[in-house]
C-alpha cells in the first residue's frame, strides 16, 4: 500500500459524510490487536460514511518498552490496510507529533487510540497543535467549532504499571473531551483518574486470520491452546501447574513470551509430570496461519488473572472452539458456563484442574463445541460507531452549565443517563435556552429537507413485510444519512425523520426534539446529520420519561420513542400522558407499538390501536397521517403473520399531533 501524506488527503465533497474524523494510532505493519481494531475501526467509520483518515506511526514506542519487535515479521497485514493511511509520527521526533496535529485542525473530531502512559506526551502535543484540547484559548487556523478530543482507551492503567503512569493518565484524561473504554471496570477508573466524559461500549471483533478450517473428530489427549503475547497476567503458569496433576491433556503455547515469563514456564514445562505434553511455539503467528493452528486443537484457553478486554473468545467461538477462561469481565459475559465454554475463579489452581479433568472426556468437549454458535461480526460495531458518533458531535460549544455525565457515563451511574447528543448538554430545570443555542451552533452535514424524501415515506405506517424495512434503509443510505445495519430502526426512524421535516421543521432545524428511544438512537445520528439538536434520554433500571428534564409544560416540539425500544401494549397511555403536558400545541409524538396475537408480551392486535387512537384523542391529539383502507389491511396481515409465526412481526408507527 502507498503512503500518503496528510497535506495530499483531499476533504470528503460536501454533504458526502456525517463527520471528518482523524484516527490516530497503530495500523500494520504494526501487529497485534490494537493495531487491528485500529485499522478496522477506520474501515468501518468509513463504512458508515464518515471522512476518516488514519494518522499511523513509522516509529512506535521505544524498545525498552515494547519487550517484542512490534511489527509484523515479513508477514501480510492481520486485517485489511486502511487505503488513506498517513504514517507522519515517529516517537523519537516531537516535530512530527505538532506539525501532524498542525494539519487536523479543520476535523470535527481526533480519534486517539491509547495504550501506554509514556505515549500520552505525543498525544497532548498533537491534540494540542490541532486545537482539540477544551479550555485551551484558540489556536491561530484552528477554525470554530474546534475539533473534539476522544480516546479510546484499551488500558486506563497498564496491567504492570510503572512509576509515573497515574499522573500522566491522570493528565491526559482530565484534559481531553471525551474517553471511551470497553468495561465498566475501566470506566470507574478514569472517572477516578478525572476524566472528563466517560463512555462504555464493549470491545467489537476484529478477527485476524482467515476463513475457520472444519474440524474432524480426533482421538488422544485434549488438545489445549494459548495463543497471543505470554505475559503475566494472562496466568499460562497458573494453567500449567494445574495441568500438573492431570494427564490426557496437553497444551500449545503459540506467542511472543513475555521475558519476565520465559523462565517462569520454562521451569515449569521441565516438570517430568508435563513431559511431552506441552509445545512452546515461540515466536509471532502470522494471521494466515491461525485457522489452522486453531482447527489443530480441541479448546481455547484464557486463565487470566485481569482483564480489561479481549475478543479472545469471540476468536475462539468463531472458529467452533469451546473456551476455558477464568470468570471475569469480559470472558463471563462471552462464555455460557457449561453450553460453549467453563468458567472458574482466577488464579484458583484447584478449580482450574477439576474444569481441566471434565474436559478430558470427548463426550464433554463435544457437547461444548456444539454449543458454540457463530458469533455476531456486525452488530457490535453498530454500537460501538454509535457511542463515538454521539461522543465526536457532543461538543462544548452549545454547552448548558450544569450537566453531569453523559451515556453510560460512570460519574452518576444510578442517575438518569441524558446524552445530548448533538452538542446540547442539559440536566437542569429548564432546556429551551440552552437547545436553541446548540441549535444555532449546529453545522448540518447532510443536506436533506422534506422534498428528498419521497411519498411512501409516511409519518403514520404499518411494517408487515421485511423487505419495506429494507428499502428504508437502502433509501437512508442514498440520501447520505449515517449507517443503521438494524433495517427495522430505520424504517422506524426514517419515518419519524420525515415526519418531524413535514410538519415540524421551520426550515432552520430550530425544533425541541427529545428521542425517548435511548442513548445512540438511529433517529437521533439522522437528525443531527441535517442540523436537529436531540436531546436522547436513556434511563437504567427504569423506563425513559419526559419528565426526568423538569421541562415546562408545553415547551417541547418533539417526543420520539420508537423500535427498538418503543412502546407496547402495556406503556403507550404513559407516553401518551407525559407527551400531553410536555408537548407544545402542534408538537408531535412519534411511536412504534408491536402487532401480534395476545400471546406475543407486549403486542397489540389492530382492535387495541383503535383504542390507543381514542385515548390520544381524549388527551388533545389527532392522527398524522391515515389508519384506513390499505393501512389497515396490512395491519390486519401483519397480526396474521405474527400469529403465524408466534411472534410479534409487525409494528405499527403512530404520529401524533397535540391539538
Amino acid at each position: 500500500m502507498t503512503d500518503l501524506r496528510l497535506d495530499d488527503v483531499a476533504p470528503a465533497p460536501a454533504g458526502s459524510a456525517a463527520l471528518r474524523i482523524a484516527v490516530v494510532g497503530p495500523t500494520h505493519p504494526h501487529k497485534g490487536g490494537v493495531a487491528a481494531h485500529t485499522t478496522m475501526l477506520a474501515h468501518h467509520l468509513s463504512e458508515a460514511g464518515h471522512d476518516v483518515t488514519l494518522v499511523s506511526w513509522a516509529h512506535l514506542y521505544p524498545s525498552r518498552l515494547h519487550h517484542a519487535d512490534a511489527t509484523v515479521p515479513q508477514g501480510a497485514p492481520e486485517v485489511p490496510p486502511y487505503p488513506r493511511t498517513v504514517r507522519a509520527l515517529s516517537w523519537a521526533r516531537p516535530d512530527t507529533w505538532v506539525r501532524a496535529g498542525r494539519r487536523l485542525r479543520d476535523v470535527d473530531a481526533v480519534l486517539v487510540v491509547h495504550v501506554m502512559p509514556p505515549v500520552v506526551p505525543a498525544h497532548l502535543a498533537l491534540l494540542h497543535a490541532a486545537g482539540a484540547l477544551p479550555g485551551v484559548p484558540g489556536l491561530p487556523g484552528v477554525p470554530s467549532p474546534r475539533p473534539q478530543s476522544i480516546v479510546v482507551c484499551h488500558n486506563v492503567l497498564p496491567h504492570e504499571s510503572r512509576p509515573g503512569d497515574t499522573p500522566l493518565m491522570r493528565m491526559f484524561l482530565a484534559k481531553v473531551d471525551a474517553i471511551l473504554v470497553h468495561s465498566a471496570d475501566q470506566a470507574t477508573l478514569a472517572h477516578e483518574l478525572g476524566a472528563r466524559r466517560v463512555s462504555v461500549a464493549d470491545l467489537p471483533p476484529h478477527l485476524p486470520g482467515g476463513e475457520p478450517i472444519s474440524r474432524g473428530q480426533r482421538s488422544g489427549p485434549t488438545r489445549l491452546l494459548a495463543l497471543g503475547l505470554i505475559r503475566e497476567y494472562k496466568g499460562i503458569d497458573v494453567l500449567l501447574r494445574a495441568m500438573l496433576d492431570v494427564p490426557d491433556v496437553s497444551l500449545t503455547i503459540a506467542g511472543e513470551v513475555w521475558p519476565s515469563q520465559r523462565e517462569v514456564i520454562g521451569r515449569l514445562v521441565t516438570d517430568p509430570r508435563l513431559a511431552g505434553r506441552v509445545e512452546l511455539r515461540e515466536g509471532y503467528v502470522p494471521a494466515d496461519e491461525l485457522a489452522a493452528l486453531l482447527a489443530d486443537h480441541d479448546v481455547l484457553t484464557l486463565p487470566y488473572r485481569s482483564a480489561t478486554a479481549s475478543q479472545n473468545v469471540i476468536l475462539g467461538h468463531a472458529h467452533g472452539l469451546p473456551v476455558l477462561a477464568s470468570d471475569i469481565a469480559p470472558f463471563s459475559g462471552q462464555i455460557e458456563d457449561g453450553v460453549n465454554g467453563l468458567l472458574v475463579p482466577p488464579e484458583d489452581e484447584r478449580a482450574l484442574a477439576g474444569a481441566l479433568r471434565r474436559l478430558r472426556d470427548p463426550e464433554v468437549r463435544a457437547r461444548l463445541a456444539e454449543g458454540v454458535q457463530t458469533p455476531d461480526l456486525s452488530g457490535p460495531w453498530a454500537n460501538y460507531l454509535g457511542t463515538i458518533e454521539a461522543l465526536a458531535a457532543d461538543d462544548e460549544r452549545s454547552s448548558v452549565p450544569g450537566w453531569r455525565g453523559g451515556p453510560h457515563s460512570a460519574a452518576a451511574p444510578r442517575a438518569p443517563h441524558l446524552a445530548v447528543a448533538a452538542g446540547v448538554r442539559a440536566a437542569g430545570s429548564r432546556l429551551a435556552g440552552g437547545l436553541r443555542a446548540g441549535i444555532r451552533s449546529r453545522r448540518p452535514v447532510v443536506a436533506l429537507d422534506r422534498s428528498d424524501l419521497p411519498d411512501w415515506v409516511l409519518p403514520t405506517d404499518v411494517l408487515s413485510d421485511p423487505l419495506e424495512a429494507e428499502e428504508a434503509r437502502r433509501l437512508a443510505r442514498r440520501l447520505g444519512l449515517p449507517l443503521s445495519l438494524d433495517k427495522v430502526e430505520a424504517w422506524a426512524a426514517l419515518g419519524a425523520l420525515a415526519a418531524i421535516l413535514r410538519v415540524r421543521d421551520d426550515g432552520r432545524r430550530s425544533a425541541i426534539i427529545v428521542d425517548e428511544t435511548g442513548t445512540r438512537s438511529v433517529l437521533s445520528r439522522w437528525a443531527r446529520a441535517i442540523g436537529f439538536a436531540p436531546v436522547e434520554i436513556d434511563f437504567t433500571g427504569s423506563e425513559p420519561s419526559v419528565a426526568a428534564l423538569d421541562v415546562d409544560t408545553g415547551s417541547l416540539d418533539v417526543i420520539v420513542r420508537i423500535h427498538p425500544r418503543g412502546c407496547d401494549g402495556t406503556d403507550v397511555d404513559h407516553v401518551l400522558e407525559q407527551a400531553s403536558w410536555a408537548l407544545r400545541s402542534g408538537g408531535l409524538l412519534i411511536v412504534t407499538i408491536p402487532i401480534g396475537p395476545p400471546s406475543a408480551p407486549g403486542a397489540v392486535g389492530p382492535a387495541d390501536v383503535r383504542g390507543i387512537l381514542a385515548r390520544a384523542h381524549d388527551l388533545g391529539f389527532v392522527l398524522v397521517g391515515d389508519l384506513d383502507g390499505d393501512v389497515n389491511a396490512r395491519m390486519r396481515e401483519a397480526g396474521a403473520r405474527a400469529r403465524a409465526d408466534s411472534a410479534a412481526y409487525g409494528l405499527v408507527r403512530l404520529t401524533l399531533r397535540r391539538r
